[in-house]
């Protein structure tokens, strides 16, 4: 078999060793953020829509 070549029968060899309930992993919920974010912002939409045209070179 060359260089590149692919062999369908490798694929089935393969064994997939997953152990879900393994509790070292990666705790998702860990660092949950239980509050609220609020943001003012001071300029106008059409100010921030123009600007956003200078940006883009338009």
């Amino acid at each position: 078999m060359g260089f590149g070549s692919y062999d369908e029968s490798e694929q089935e060899k393969q064994e997939l060793d997953a152990d879900f309930e393994d509790s070292g992993g990666i705790q998702t919920a860990e660092n949950d953020h239980e509050g609220s974010v609020e943001f003012e912002f001071e300029a106008s939409n059409d100010e921030l829509l123009d600007r956003l045209k200078e940006i883009k070179g338009e």
